[in-house]
């Protein structure tokens, strides 16, 4: 990685950064996207990897590893971005986006303006933890949306499992302008002078616990706007601070590309792919999708999700979805609504069982609750149980100091 040199002042290096070399970052975004590498996807379009939903469900049945390592390598050496046509069924999709309506026009009745990242204020509309918003508002449509195992594929392809799902939804009017370009969380939301401060291997690192999704609500013809992309970028590692100079933005509004989505497609991308929303230059589309953000196990997620809450809030439409729903739907779904990590957690009242390390997971003790048929009232108190023994609740008297 080009860039990090220090200095001293007095005992403490303070890092500076370099942007490293314009000619790398153009050479490495000309790069081409060849078919023979991706070859379950359906087209390459504009560098971009396109899949079908309904081959990737036939070939997670053949050989789910080698699935994984595909669209893992798309987003690590490859291109950094791939579309799935298809991934959500079109109704289930119309059911969130109505759920999604009623939120917004909630919040609006309640003077709240969800603001953006990246884009001018009031640009659009913008639902904070649309995740747990939604399974408040519908909780059968959300059940059936995060029961999705192409979702849960490309969160596993990223990031393995116990994977973390945030979500936030975004509507774009007609006549909005493109954000800025940039990466995207962790780093990419700090400062350039915070960002600095890391040094080439944690900002490598970063990137690597993150994947960045959206799900498209409406169609997403080219003028209304979806996202402008530069393939390949995620591979210059001085990007987190780059992205910021003006030499590497003009490289990528010369090379960005833009794919048109329709309803139910989704796009997954590397965090630290160059990337933009587009300019809404139309008269009548409001362009809507819902923002995934998946974290690692290990990572922080952007937003505080209370998931205890979703789990007793869906209950019974969880369990009757479960009863009928195939492996993989069930499975997807318990990896999407529960805490499926073992950490953070109070050891000396949730040890890890003889002869392991991890104590079960809410994931686990909810699967568990599914196969025992308990009713919604037991699984409530079986999970305020569970978030108590797991509280910080340590009670010492203070020692004397007497002698």
């Amino acid at each position: 990685m080009n860039g990090r040199h220090g200095r001293q002042a007095g005992t403490r290096t303070i890092p500076e950064f370099t942007y490293g070399d314009l000619a790398e970052f153009t050479e490495l975004c000309s790069q081409q996207t060849y078919a023979e590498d991706c070859p379950r996807s359906s087209e390459i379009a504009s560098n971009v990897p396109i899949y079908d939903a309904a081959i990737l469900r036939s070939s997670i049945k053949s050989d789910r590893d080698a699935t994984l390592d595909e669209l893992h390598t798309v987003l690590l050496t490859g291109p950094g971005v791939f579309v799935i046509r298809s991934a959500f069924g079109q109704a289930v999709v119309d059911r969130a986006s109505s759920a999604f309506d009623t939120i917004v026009a909630s919040e609006k009745a309640n003077g709240k303006d969800g603001g953006d990242h990246f884009a001018a204020h009031g640009a659009n509309d913008r639902i904070w933890n649309s995740f747990q918003k939604h399974a408040l508002v519908d909780p059968a449509s959300f059940v059936e949306y995060y029961g999705n195992e192409i979702l849960a594929l490309a969160a596993e392809a990223w990031l393995g499992p116990g994977y973390a799902i945030t979500a936030q939804t975004n509507i774009v009017r007609p006549g909005a302008r493109a954000q800025e370009p940039h990466r995207d969380y962790h780093l990419g939301f700090q400062t350039a002078q915070v960002a600095a401060r890391f040094p080439p291997s944690a900002q490598i690192a970063s990137a690597l616990l993150t994947l960045q999704g959206a799900v498209a609500h409406s169609d997403m013809p080219l003028p209304s706007g979806p996202t402008l992309l530069l393939p390949h970028s995620q591979k210059y590692e001085a990007g987190f601070l780059a992205y910021r100079e003006p030499a590497f933005r003009a490289v990528f509004d010369k090379m960005r590309i833009q794919i048109p989505l329709k309803k139910g497609d989704a796009l997954f991308f590397s965090p630290a792919l160059f990337h933009a929303a587009g300019s809404n230059t139309t008269e009548d589309v409001q362009r809507s999708a819902n923002l995934l953000q998946i974290s690692a196990a290990w990572g922080k997620p952007m937003e505080t999700v209370d998931r205890s809450a979703i789990v007793k809030a869906v209950w019974e439409e969880m369990a009757a979805f479960c009863a009928c729903a195939g492996e993989g739907e069930k499975a997807a779904l318990l990896a999407a609504v529960p805490d499926a990590y073992s950490f953070p957690t109070n050891l000396d009242n949730d040890p890890p069982p003889a002869g392991g390390h991890c104590p079960p997971t809410q994931a686990e003790r909810v699967a568990r609750g599914l196969e025992e048929g308990v009713d919604a009232d037991e699984m409530g108190r079986q999970i305020d149980a569970y978030d108590a023994m797991r509280r910080a609740s340590v009670s010492f008297e203070p020692c004397s100091t007497k002698a």
